[in-house]
């Protein structure tokens, strides 16, 4: 109600009004106390899609769902990725074909984080198989209960299972619920791929902190070693850089799409949580591997085993490394190997 869920948004979009620093200082402190660790749904719909809709929405559209996705009263997903389509995004195959005020909507989608817990569902389809494969899409925002959408979880190596796949069988979205214009779901999925690699980018507790592998270290007795020393000044170092990296995203970004600036700062966090399973991993040998119960010990093998993922979600590091080489170090563009259209539609 005081707006602390978006310090720095638009009071009619449910924020405070203040700048980013506002919000920085906020987060800071509210990051000295104990708060329960909220599901990752929360920031997909927090971050990525309530931003998106406040971008690209209708008036309706903003005034029905911003307020509500950023006070959480109801969870959303992503419906981006594809079995064929994953960081090549802009080769999905999911169909949707209007039908007089509907759209009707048949296809895949895979890797959706919280499918399974959200209301709503950012849909990308493909709404013109002629035309340029960039240029073809259409985005939607829907509802996960309606007929013909299934929900099925994926068992991850860390042993959780907040990845889904979704099948979408002649599923009926009315236009009024259209993201975006017809045939600009491009701009649309790149402004919340933006979102999520500036969030992820300076994202506070996620893939451990600096202080918990120092406690780590010092627990283990190791931090006198002089090669643990110099792992935990490096790791530091990268979280001061990233620290950094992500406050002068977020000044920027004040009710502004963050552009290229995130996936810097993603590529610096994914660097980060590797960098952090190589340290614990040798700080702990055995022990990470083993139940002992001893404190800080086997907690890790969750970190260790879910960190690779974050290399690939949100675009994988090496799309980073394309998004900044391209557009802030303005070198030549990646050569383009595949063709400009997409791939005709899965008739399984």
């Amino acid at each position: 109600d005081a707006g602390y869920g978006a310090i720095d948004w638009k009071p009619e979009f449910g924020g405070s009004g203040l700048t980013a620093a506002h919000a920085e200082a906020f987060a800071k402190i509210e990051a000295e106390y104990e708060t329960p660790a909220p599901h990752e749904t929360f920031g997909v719909t927090r971050k990525l899609v309530a931003p998106t809709i406040r971008d690209f929405g209708t008036p309706e559209q903003r005034t029905r769902f911003v307020r509500r996705f950023v006070r959480t009263e109801e969870m959303c997903c992503q419906l981006f990725s594809e079995p064929e389509a994953g960081s090549d995004l802009a080769g999905l195959r999911t169909r949707a074909q209007r039908d007089g005020d509907d759209w009707v909507v048949n296809g895949q989608k895979v890797w959706s984080s919280g499918a399974r817990f959200s209301s709503w569902g950012e849909l990308i389809c493909r709404t013109d198989p002629d035309a340029p494969k960039h240029a073809g899409m259409t985005a939607f925002i829907i509802p996960m209960d309606l007929p013909g959408i299934t929900v099925r979880p994926i068992r991850q190596m860390s042993g959780g299972s907040s990845f889904n796949e979704v099948f979408l069988d002649n599923v009926r979205i009315p236009d009024s619920l259209r993201l975006g214009g017809v045939g600009e779901g491009w701009t649309v999925t790149l402004a919340t791929l933006a979102y999520e690699r500036s969030s992820s980018g300076h994202a506070k507790g996620v893939g451990g902190s600096w202080d918990q592998v120092r406690d780590l270290a010092t627990a283990l007795d190791a931090n006198t070693d002089p090669i643990t020393r110099q792992r935990l000044a490096h790791l530091y170092t990268l979280d001061r850089l990233r620290a950094l990296s992500g406050q002068r995203a977020h000044q920027q970004q004040r009710d502004k799409q963050p552009g290229a600036l995130g996936s810097l700062g993603k590529l610096q966090w994914t660097n980060w949580m590797t960098e952090v399973s190589n340290t614990v991993s040798a700080l702990l040998g055995p022990l990470l591997v083993a139940d002992t119960g001893r404190w800080g010990t086997y907690e890790w093998t969750q970190h260790v085993l879910g960190a690779p993922g974050y290399r690939i979600a949100g675009g994988s590091d090496e799309i980073q490394r394309n998004i900044i080489g391209e557009r802030v170090l303005g070198l030549p563009p990646e050569p383009k190997a595949r063709p400009a259209t997409p791939a005709p539609a899965s008739t399984g």
